[in-house]
């Protein structure tokens, strides 16, 4: 998030003297992006964030792909997935790129490590549960319907209140806001359909200045890491800048709608390096008394689109529940179900609840999504 903000202490200038209530000083920590030239913060720690006792493997990370490479449009069951998992790292790889990585997680309690991503950004998105995203730079609220933007370095740890379903998206490059709808000094725009009131920043500085032995796992070239450190992570007394965690939630897109069907793009929410994320959500069906609501047919020749159902209502589908989960590959195409069309005609509003991944390179699916693969949905559109 391209925005200033600031939580805690820091000092009237950066890169000088701050001192600790005990005379000692905070140690200094530069977060940035892109060599410097991108996104930073700058963190002030009780202790220094090089203090690490121990390191050792933990597990190298292989993402198998399926035996079946045949090309076919795909329906997942991730809903029925076995749950919950041990904890927040035993994600069921489903699709993935040299781009992207989309997984499904269930979990229920809080786990007795910390975690970074030091290999790339995190979108996570929060189907069901309530709970708070602790990180170095505070602490997120979040609860169903929301998305949390964690950048590729942050320390953070889940602290679910109730079960929480996932669904995330890692990414090589950074995830940000789409640059159509921000002006030259990163301010949303008019048309956006959402804005700054509805980004939500970090709540709360929870400092721990504590000694002993914390146990975090870092991910870096599909290796986990298991690193103590000799003192609690928690332990920023203050930070500002522009790279930090954010959330922004689904119900707070404010749909754009037309007389006429509006292509995909309308509903774009995030962008990164060859994907774009979209979100579907309750609105309006096009009000011109001879349209078609639901989408044409179509053939999007540059992208693999991959749709996950938050509800069991969409538009142009049939036969879906909550958390299915479809692949229309680039090199077929793809349109509504039979009857979808004629069932939309007149109808005034759609209740449905969608994010939508578009990637620019073909997806792999992996093993562990073909347990729950609806292997008929290939041939559902026969039914004329």
């Amino acid at each position: 998030m391209p925005a200033y903000h600031r939580l805690g202490e820091v000092p009237r200038k950066r890169h000088t003297v701050f001192r600790r209530p005990d005379g000692g000083l905070y140690h200094e920590h530069v977060m940035g992006s892109r060599g410097f030239s991108g996104p930073e913060s700058l963190l002030y720690h009780h202790r220094a964030p090089t203090s690490v006792k121990s390191t050792s493997l933990r597990k190298r990370l292989e993402w198998r792909i399926e035996p079946d490479p045949t090309l076919r449009m795909r329906h997942f069951r991730l809903g029925r997935l076995p749950a919950p998992a041990k904890s927040i790292l035993d994600r069921t790889p489903i699709l993935f790129n040299r781009d992207a990585a989309m997984s499904h997680v269930v979990f229920e309690t809080t786990p007795d490590f910390f975690f970074r991503n030091a290999e790339g950004d995190e979108l996570a998105f929060v189907s069901r549960g309530r709970g708070v995203l602790e990180t170095q730079f505070g602490e997120l609220s979040y609860r169903d319907g929301d998305y949390l933007v964690i950048p590729r370095g942050i320390m953070h740890r889940y602290r679910p209140e109730q079960s929480t379903r996932l669904v995330t998206i890692e990414s090589g490059g950074s995830i940000r806001p789409p640059n159509r709808y921000l002006n030259e000094v990163g301010q949303f725009l008019e048309h956006s359909p959402y804005c700054e009131r509805d980004v939500r920043r970090p709540e709360r500085l929870d400092v721990h200045d504590e000694t002993g032995e914390f146990r975090l796992v870092v991910k870096q070239n599909n290796v986990l890491t298991d690193i103590v450190l000799d003192h609690h992570p928690w332990d920023v007394v203050g930070w500002d800048g522009c790279y930090y965690p954010w959330a922004l939630s689904i119900r707070d897109f404010e749909p754009i709608v037309g007389s006429l069907h509006q292509p995909p793009p309308v509903h774009q929410t995030f962008q990164s390096d060859n994907f774009v994320v979209c979100s579907f959500v309750p609105r309006p069906f096009d009000f011109r008394p001879d349209a078609v609501p639901v989408p044409y047919n179509h053939s999007n020749v540059h992208s693999d689109e991959v749709i996950y159902y938050a509800n069991s209502e969409f538009m142009s589908r049939k036969d879906i529940e909550f958390e299915s989960l479809t692949l229309h590959p680039g090199g077929l195409p793809h349109g509504p179900h039979p009857g979808r069309v004629e069932a939309s005609l007149g109808a005034k509003r759609t209740e449905e609840l969608a994010v939508m991944l578009d990637t620019f390179h073909p997806l792999h699916v992996a093993e562990g999504a073909t347990a729950v693969e609806d292997l008929e949905y290939g041939q559902s559109w026969l039914n004329h």
